[in-house]
């Protein structure tokens, strides 16, 4: 199995990488097959329109995660790695005020995007379906697309099956592990770190300055959302009326630590802060990084920010090797489980994001590949269970708070990790398994529906 760095960490826009980016994604792809696809044309036909289904969760949170606005997004010919925040609300106007996408086919948002709840799809829970029609309203090509998570999406064919590319991959990099257990046999082999072990698939798939040029955007995309994040204010859209506190906990917090007054709490606070501003700027649909999802992309940058700021030893090369070795468990999590809190529930994306950002920490900390391991199992383990109950679809509450202390479990669960030899009672790869039985048990309300949990016990005031 090799699943690159760069699939894990994507640059795109907030609130959801399943339920924002995904779609997006999807509808680009649409159009794409609509102009150069090998479909069956019949002789003569034009397509004239198109239309839009969202079934299952993306129907039932698709407002507050703005699934909707994404799918017109990607049908105006947006890209969410390169997509203006700022510019959203006037493509979306210019959409909705001509009805007609600069591709040529008519499409009312109103009318041709439908929220279908009723139907959900078969193949996984974050399913849409699009629709070509002729003048004459007949369905020339219609297509299903799944949105399974961390913004990866697979057509109605394509869950049970990598891309060639994937495949190519797996017959290319040096080290193709499928588990842990496969990773730690090829790290003792080899005399490799994790992070080795990944740098040497990555170079091998797309060279080294490529990879080093990918890190440090990827870095520096995460870096410039916590600044953002730390200056702004105001209240978050969506309805619910919560508002922005990463600027006024960072300011607080910084008067403290000029003091230097001696504060117990200090690095919770500071992992805290820079976690909460990553998912602000996310819930108010600014640019992020899945990490493995948009919903959890504030922990992993909040632990690179403490790693920083705590260790003598931080440095730009501690920061790549903390990236190649989350990215590792990353792809070890997603291939034998699911990121995908629509799928597993919240286990699955801070439980996930948890996991790689206490990896990455022991990692750049000197631990070994047995403590890195360890460190990953102990995060994910305590995170088995936790659902996904967004209030009102959003990704605000309990969201933004769930990264905050997603980045303390990773913090504590290096700690552990490294002040024992490696050896412990189980194994990553059983925890990974046990989070995609307990995701399969649990009930769809609990699983990004708003219809469980806190989504429909939240005090009225």
């Amino acid at each position: 199995m090799f699943l690159s760095v760069f699939d894990l960490f994507k640059i795109g826009i907030g609130p959801s990488s399943s339920h924002t980016m995904g779609p997006m994604v999807a509808a680009g792809r649409f159009l794409d097959e609509l102009k150069n696809g090998d479909w069956p044309r019949p002789a003569g036909a034009i397509v004239h329109r198109v239309a839009v289904s969202l079934h299952g969760s993306l129907a039932f949170t698709g407002k507050g995660h703005a699934s909707d606005r994404a799918i017109v997004l990607g049908l105006m010919g947006e890209e969410p790695g390169l997509l203006d925040p700022d510019a959203v609300e006037r493509i979306i106007d210019e959409a909705s005020s001509k009805k007609k996408l600069p591709a040529g086919y008519e499409f009312d948002p109103e009318q041709d995007l439908v929220f279908d709840y009723d139907k959900r799809l078969s193949g996984h829970t974050n399913g849409m379906t699009f629709f070509a029609y002729n003048d004459l309203d007949i369905i020339l090509l219609r297509k299903v697309y799944y949105s399974i998570g961390g913004g990866f999406v697979v057509e109605e064919d394509g869950l049970n099956r990598m891309d060639d590319r994937k495949n190519q991959a797996l017959l290319t990099v040096p080290y193709p592990f499928d588990n842990a257990v496969q990773m730690l046999q090829m790290a003792k082999i080899s005399g490799y770190s994790i992070a080795e072990l990944k740098r040497a698939n990555e170079e091998a798939a797309i060279g080294s300055d490529a990879l080093n040029e990918g890190l440090r955007t990827i870095w520096q995309a995460m870096n410039d959302c916590v600044e953002r994040g730390l200056v702004s204010e105001g209240v978050l859209p969506g309805g619910l009326e919560v508002r922005r506190r990463a600027k006024n906990l960072h300011q607080r917090i910084s008067e403290q630590w000029k003091s230097n007054r001696t504060n117990p709490l200090a690095a919770n606070d500071w992992l805290a802060v820079y976690a909460i501003a990553v998912n602000e700027e996310n819930a108010a649909g600014g640019k992020v990084v899945t990490a493995p999802t948009n919903g959890a992309a504030g922990v992993i940058p909040a632990v690179i920010r403490y790693y920083l700021g705590f260790s003598d030893g931080a440095c730009n090369n501690g920061i790549e090797e903390f990236l190649l070795t989350a990215a590792a468990i990353g792809g070890l999590i997603k291939h034998n489980a699911s990121i995908s809190g629509a799928e597993v529930g919240c286990q699955g994306e801070v439980g996930s994001a948890s996991a790689m950002a206490a990896a990455g920490l022991a990692a750049v900390m000197g631990g070994t590949p047995e403590q890195v391991e360890n460190a990953a199992e102990i995060a994910l383990e305590h995170h088995l269970g936790m659902t996904c109950d967004p209030v009102g679809g959003l990704v605000q509450v309990p969201c933004i708070e769930r990264n905050a202390l997603g980045a303390v479990k990773a913090v504590t669960a290096a700690s552990l990790a490294l002040h024992g030899d490696g050896t412990h009672f189980i194994s990553l790869d059983n925890c990974i398994r046990t989070m995609r039985e307990t995701g399969l048990d649990m009930h769809e309300h609990y699983k990004e529906t708003s219809k469980g949990g806190l989504a429909v016990n939240m005090v009225e005031c």
